[in-house]
């Protein structure tokens, strides 16, 4: 890091030596503005890998050949589709294969999950969240407060940064946790924060919310496939991301869901039922009993998209062949080149660029949130214009993302680089 220069070579040196360099041409990058984009909205919709055209052709050409008999004859028969993903899936967020299954979509998710976890009763009826928390999830915990006949201003207690400051420390957090004690109910957090980038310490906020008797749960919308998890050993009881970000499967793709081994066999642990739910052996024989599978896959309600589960495949595939060993540890260096060039830019061209994300690279992912202080939407329209497509979050933060399978340092040096001449220019 110490070598690093403000510089087009120092760039294309750290390309040369990047080891997954070559991935960069297995997806699609945007040129709608005539010329190729610096892409940096992967935390936003991932590219298209180039395999996914072929993966969705495939399962079209068994359509039209087999029709309905393609549930079994297809060349990955669709009744089984989804059984596909269960190994990629448990090593992308460190679970057991009864944990996890892909289904439906990220919010539909949630609150299945939300009426297996949250079960109020007059003592422990309380909800924990974070502050500014991606407005999906504040939505669906209100409405499943209303649910029980509950106010959400009774219920949802949410925890912010402290004053003057721009991330939520986890030693607020289990003070909370701890201050809120018997009258919790359920912990539900973004495991990482979509508007600073903070990936939050999800083990100990598990640890403490058990130690009170509370449920935990995190949407991992902008964690899975952006940092490494290990959602068993931590002992979270249950989770949800979608596909379409860091996973790159396609805009409204297919979410995964997690639920702790401890939960899917319990029969008491209420879930909504729906066919594909139902107990494999049986289920064709139509019984009007619901037999659940005993495992995540009981959260089932229907039959897999396949089309959309064709899209995530052609991208798992990718991460199944690289691990996220390797993506995470180019996802670090991207980022620290990022920081490196932004805090030559305020030293050297007194311009005020204030990143938010923490520094420490254990509390974040590949985005940096970063304040152009004197700046308003301005500096967004003025990268824009410049073919860099970053994303704009009100009221002053650009959210910039190089993703390891696509981004390169080059890509981060040009960013910089139109940055300070913008800069230079006001």
């Amino acid at each position: 890091m110490t070598n690093w220069e403000f510089s087009l070579d120092c760039a294309r040196k750290l390309d040369e030596n990047d080891e997954l360099s070559s991935y960069r041409d297995q997806f699609y990058i945007p040129n709608f503005s005539g010329e190729q984009s610096i892409y940096f909205t992967g935390n936003s919709l991932g590219l298209q890998p180039k395999k996914v055209q072929s993966y969705i052709q495939k399962e079209l050409e068994d359509w039209s050949r087999f029709g309905v008999e393609g549930h079994e004859k297809a060349t990955n028969p669709w009744i089984s589709y989804h059984e596909i993903f269960t190994d990629d899936i448990k090593k992308l967020v460190g679970a057991k294969s009864n944990e996890v299954v892909v289904t439906h979509s990220l919010t539909t998710n949630l609150h299945l999950l939300l009426i297996s976890f949250y079960r109020p009763t007059k003592k422990r009826f309380k909800i924990l969240c974070e502050k500014k928390a991606f407005p999906s999830d504040q939505y669906a915990l209100e409405s499943q407060v209303k649910l029980h006949q509950l106010k959400a201003e009774d219920c949802i207690i949410e925890i912010g940064p402290r004053d003057g400051e721009e991330t939520i420390r986890n030693e607020d957090i289990v003070q909370k946790i701890e201050e809120i004690g018997e009258e919790l109910a359920l912990i539900m957090i973004g495991g990482v924060n979509y508007y600073s980038g903070q990936v939050f310490d999800m083990k100990k906020i598990t640890k403490a919310g058990h130690n009170v008797g509370a449920f935990v749960g995190f949407d991992l919308a902008h964690g899975v496939g952006n940092v490494p998890m290990e959602l068993n050993k931590w002992e979270v009881d249950f989770a949800a991301w979608c596909s379409y970000k860091y996973l790159n499967s396609g805009p409204g793709g297919v979410s995964g869901i997690y639920i702790n081994e401890k939960h899917v066999e319990n029969p008491n642990v209420l879930r909504l039922a729906g066919w594909w739910g139902h107990n494999k052996e049986n289920r064709f024989q139509m019984p009007d009993k619901f037999d659940p599978i005993p495992s995540a896959e009981s959260w089932q309600l229907s039959n897999a998209p396949i089309l959309a589960m064709a899209a995530h495949k052609a991208s798992l595939d990718l991460f199944t062949e690289v691990g996220m060993k390797k993506l995470r540890n180019k996802s670090i260096l991207l980022t620290q080149y990022m920081e490196f060039l932004i805090h030559y830019i305020n030293e050297n061209y007194n311009s005020k660029l204030e990143i938010i994300t923490p520094k420490n690279i254990n509390e974040r992912g590949c985005q940096l949130s970063i304040i152009a202080h004197g700046f308003g939407k301005e500096l967004f329209e003025k990268l824009s214009e410049n073919h860099i497509i970053v994303d704009w979050r009100e009221p002053n933060v650009i959210r910039a993302a190089p993703v390891p399978f696509y981004n390169s340092f080059e890509d981060v040096f040009k960013f910089g680089e139109v940055l300070k001449n913008i800069l230079n220019e006001h």
